[in-house]
């Protein structure tokens, strides 16, 4: 009987390296090993055909930080870059919805009221600045409040969320030992709510577990079963958010 040392990878469907699960794809005559992240972020590992379980799994260890970053990026905002003018009738989008903008001396900084935002026209030269506050500023209120049932289905005392840029990535979360926080990326006050659930929730799922393992899906799941559905969707809105670039910036 052969031992798992020597044994050809191509015996088994799948591998579990630490915790990574890798589908194994049929053997072929290619001469180099491969991991390939799927959109789904799904992994398959590719190798020769005389590729032993202990090469594969070697393999799989060094590779590892590479994955993550893959796995990472798969729930990054993505698309051409989208710009804006601080110009009467530009729109803006909050919480799902567009809103234009006004410029009017009655007001000091940026305002969302009476279905549109109001800047004054001082502020319009750094006005991407102005609105990236506004942002920051409106959204750390209004997520501190939306994440509170989300924490409590996870059983934690409190959450804190912190708005900031993120470059892109919606969101980022480490556990710590002291009191938890998560960051959320400003640009996601844009997105409707249901898509900031997912957000709040994927990075929930992160104090728990650091990495997309099988174990973090079972956690964002158990919060929200629907979330592969707000996943999908939410690649596409990412596609259209704006991240805070001006014309002629």
């Amino acid at each position: 009987m052969t031992t798992a040392a020597v044994a050809s990878l191509h015996e088994f469907p799948e591998m579990v390296v630490g915790d990574l699960v890798l589908a194994v794809a049929p053997p072929s005559e290619r001469t180099t090993i491969e991991i390939t992240v799927e959109r789904d972020a799904s992994l398959v590992l590719k190798a020769p055909r005389d590729t032993t379980i202990e090469r594969a799994i070697q393999f799989v260890a060094d590779k590892r930080q590479w994955v993550y970053r893959k796995l990472t990026e798969k729930d990054a905002l993505t698309g051409p870059q989208i710009t804006k003018r601080f110009v009467e009738g530009e729109g803006f989008a909050y919480l799902g919805r567009s809103y234009r903008l006004t410029l009017s001396d009655q007001v000091a900084d940026v305002r969302l009221e009476r279905g549109r935002f109001y800047m004054n026209p001082s502020q319009a030269g750094e006005g991407a600045a102005a609105m990236r506050r506004w942002y920051t500023n409106t959204g750390t209120h209004w997520l501190q409040k939306r994440i509170g049932p989300w924490v409590a289905r996870m059983g934690e005392d409190t959450v804190d969320v912190v708005v900031r840029d993120l470059g892109y990535r919606w969101g980022s979360a480490r556990p710590t030992e002291g009191p938890q926080s998560i960051n959320i990326h400003w640009a996601a006050l844009q997105l409707p709510p249901s898509l900031i659930d997912y957000i709040l929730v994927h990075e929930l799922a992160h104090l728990h577990e650091i990495n997309h393992t099988p174990q973090f899906w079972a956690i964002v799941a158990r919060l929200m079963p629907a979330y592969e559905t707000h996943k999908s969707v939410l690649a596409t809105f990412g596609k259209n958010i704006w991240l805070g670039s001006a014309v002629g910036k």
